[in-house]
């Protein structure tokens, strides 16, 4: 069972609203519907995750039901849009079954309060989505959550045989027309008059939220050869998106909407979590210990090799910074050991070499993951006592950060994407919507407004993202819905009216 604990903050924030300026500076609320250049009658839409209306870290209807691309259609059909179909799972608790397994978990919910701090879990109940349970008849939807841009015209990426070796999603299989068919082209044959492509975001994030526990697989334009962590190179999404929209283009598909995606740590997954968590009263008795037994022999050695900006003694007046393993960082374990060796004795100081030779105290330049609120000032398992307590005497490791250094990476990776999607949209003549400015501004100050309702990118309280801090809620999905209807009607001007994202779901309580 998945569980995160969230600190105490202002949950009654989400009972009370704050007023700014209202983001419908391009709404054509009052003037009549039509669908000017464009053709709405057969709209699909193609993606991953946030195209399925994934959320609380699982696929279940209600979220499908606020789906982005349901919203837009429900729109649509006001200027002549059909109907708009989806693979609808069996249940509203999410999770996936394969064999009789448990192959997915069903999704997060708010259990109860404690001191004002909710308790975040998975649903007791056992998913009732047989992945064999094959979906037939047309559909509008083809978003599959998990795919990266190259999945999208791989062939086999729906063979059922291929789920337990990592080469098939179990999502598409439930709905993919043959064992050697692409989403793309099954969205293809779908006749579509009018398509929205969404897709990148997952050929960063999953490198990002192992905590770069992957390769930058820049340079590699096979992505046969990728981890399931990698980070996508930028011609290979390039090359895959273009292979989609070249594919939408033969089969009569000219007309249609294309997004770039965000800074994948702009969300709450990564900026929930300070990097200083360690208050004075919650290190107590033991700061003044530690300063003296170890952050105080570190620092002292650790300059002696000129890298004693890694290790500063711990502030009794102000939050502290939480120990992490940087793997960028050269190991001095070696020199580490030697140099403690006289007052520890050999076996400990080589312990100490080897736990503390790529160690520093985070910055603000390191995001700690969601998950890893959870790991602080707990016992690190097999470390020797007293140094065995995660982020305050062993460090963080790998899994638990995203360091400065692979946060670059991840960065650099997203700008090359965007320009060669906004390139694209420009030759094949797309709608285009800049996400990441819109993320943007939900990271700004003052958010953004609807109706007097002010929305953020904060973690629970800001009503954009839901409780697996990646994906959106229903209002959040409304938000990007209204993204995509206002780049449509710049575009083909049409006159689709935006939606009162209000009046939509967002965090899910008891």
């Amino acid at each position: 069972m998945k569980k995160i604990i969230i600190s105490t903050f202002a949950i009654s924030a989400l009972l009370f609203t704050t007023s700014c300026e209202d983001d419908f500076d391009t709404d054509v609320k009052d003037i009549a519907v039509t669908a000017g250049e464009a053709n709405f009658s057969n709209y699909v839409s193609i993606g991953n995750s946030l195209t399925s209306g994934y959320r609380d870290n699982a696929l279940y209807i209600d979220g499908q039901n606020e789906s982005y691309p349901n919203i837009i259609a429900g729109q649509m059909k006001l200027a002549g849009g059909g109907n708009f179909v989806q693979p609808l799972m069996a249940d509203n608790n999410g999770g996936l079954i394969l064999a009789g397994n448990v192959i997915q978990a069903t999704k997060l919910y708010i259990k109860s309060f404690t001191n004002g701090s909710p308790d975040i879990v998975n649903v007791n109940a056992t998913p009732t989505t047989d992945v064999m349970n094959k979906i037939t008849g047309p559909l509008n939807n083809f978003g599959v959550p998990g795919a990266k841009s190259f999945h999208l015209v791989a062939p086999g990426y729906g063979n059922p045989g291929g789920i337990l070796l990592g080469t098939a999603n179990p999502y598409y299989v439930r709905f993919s027309s043959s064992n050697t068919s692409t989403v793309v082209d099954d969205a293809v044959a779908k006749q579509p008059t009018f398509f929205s492509y969404w897709i990148g975001n997952n050929d960063v994030l999953s490198y990002a939220t192992s905590g770069g526990m992957g390769v930058n697989q820049a340079g590699n334009t096979n992505p046969a050869t990728y981890g399931a962590n990698d980070i996508s190179d930028p011609n290979v999404v390039a090359g895959s998106i273009k292979a989609g929209l070249d594919k939408l283009k033969a089969g009569g598909a000219t007309k249609g909407v294309i997004a770039n995606i965000p800074y994948v740590t702009s969300i709450p997954y990564f900026t929930t979590v300070p990097y200083n968590p360690l208050t004075p009263a919650a290190l107590g008795a033991n700061l003044t210990t530690l300063n003296t037994s170890l952050y105080g022999p570190l620092k002292q050695a650790l300059t002696a090799f000129g890298a004693g900006d890694r290790i500063n003694l711990l502030s009794s007046t102000a939050s502290n910074p939480v120990l992490i393993k940087d793997t960028s960082l050269t190991d001095l374990s070696a020199q580490l050991t030697v140099a403690l060796t006289p007052s520890l004795g050999l076996p400990t100081a080589t312990a100490f070499g080897q736990i503390f030779g790529q160690a520093r105290q985070s910055t603000a330049d390191d995001y700690i993951l969601l998950t890893t609120r959870a790991v602080i000032g707990t016992t690190a398992p097999g470390a020797p006592a007293p140094v065995n307590v995660y982020g305050i005497s062993y460090p963080l490791q790998n899994q638990h950060v995203l360091s400065k250094t692979e946060a670059a990476a991840v960065k650099t990776a997203v700008d090359a994407y965007n320009a060669s999607i906004k390139g694209l949209a420009d030759t094949y003549g797309l709608a285009f919507v800049d996400a990441n400015k819109k993320m943007v501004e939900l990271n700004g100050q003052s958010g953004i407004s609807w109706d007097g309702v002010k929305y953020t990118a904060r973690f629970v309280t800001g009503g954009t993202f839901s409780l697996d801090g990646v994906h959106l809620t229903g209002r959040g999905y409304a938000i990007v819905a209204n993204e995509f209807i206002k780049a449509i009607n710049g575009k083909y001007k049409s006159t689709l009216p935006q939606v009162d994202p209000n009046k939509y779901s967002g965090v899910r309580f008891p």
